[in-house]
């Protein structure tokens, strides 16, 4: 039974990383006490080690310790035999070309769908949708594809961003691009805002948080999905 949360960011309001996420984690992560991280999306260009040991320190608070993908000889097996998952947040692109890069695209998904817990922020929950086409990120590398683990059948904007009224901006809304996509692409799209989530517990797909999501379907207008909703495609 699918197990995830998929949420639109690590950190809220320069708070700690995954601070407004910790008693939520605490219950979803109870059967164990070591999470597999993966830390291919390495913000800021931030190294493997260093990019671990600062969600090391987070999953302290909860008593849980963290060991890098990057420490393993054998990636795929690592995910197999993970008791828990977290892939974290920085640039898509890099994520998925390293994904690739390392053959577990596909471990990955048959460990989500076999049960092992799985946290996604940002560029890690950029992965969940069928494919990445709707993240918000550069592409600084070129992966060989650009279809991902297909665990929900939507696409994720994290980070999701309203206009904000009055501003002289005159670059596209996040908005706009999710309609651009739509050009092209049939796929229903979730935009998160930071301090939601989405939780996945079997076939059940609710938003929790905070904050509504914008919902955007292909040649529909956008609609407004409270959050204890489930969300739910034709």
């Amino acid at each position: 039974m699918k197990n995830l949360i998929i949420a639109s960011t690590s950190t809220v309001h320069g708070s700690d990383p995954l601070a407004y996420l910790l008693d939520e984690l605490s219950i979803f992560y109870k059967d164990t006490e070591e999470i597999l991280f993966i830390p291919y999306a390495r913000p800021g260009g931030i190294t493997h080690d260093a990019y671990t040991t600062a969600i090391g320190k987070a999953f302290a608070k909860i008593n849980k310790t963290v060991r890098g993908i990057h420490e393993f000889e054998n990636p795929a097996e690592a995910i197999a035999d993970a008791k828990a998952i977290f892939t974290g947040g920085g640039n898509t692109f890099l994520l998925v070309s390293q994904l690739y890069v390392y053959q577990v695209i596909q471990p990955l998904r048959e460990a989500i769908f076999n049960g092992t817990p799985y946290l996604g922020t940002s560029a890690g929950s950029n992965i969940c949708g069928l494919t990445m086409q709707t993240t918000n990120d550069m592409p600084i590398i070129y992966p060989p594809s650009f279809k991902t683990l297909g665990v929900i059948p939507f696409n994720i904007n994290p980070h999701y961003l309203d206009p904000i009224e009055g501003s002289t901006h005159m670059g596209e809304t996040r908005e706009t691009r999710i309609k651009e996509f739509h050009k092209f692409n049939s796929l229903p799209v979730v935009g998160i805002r930071e301090g939601s989530w989405i939780r996945v517990k079997g076939d059940q797909t609710t938003l929790e948080g905070p904050h509504s999501a914008r919902i955007f379907e292909q040649d529909k207008t956008p609609v407004e999905l409270s959050t204890g909703s489930e969300i739910i495609f034709p």
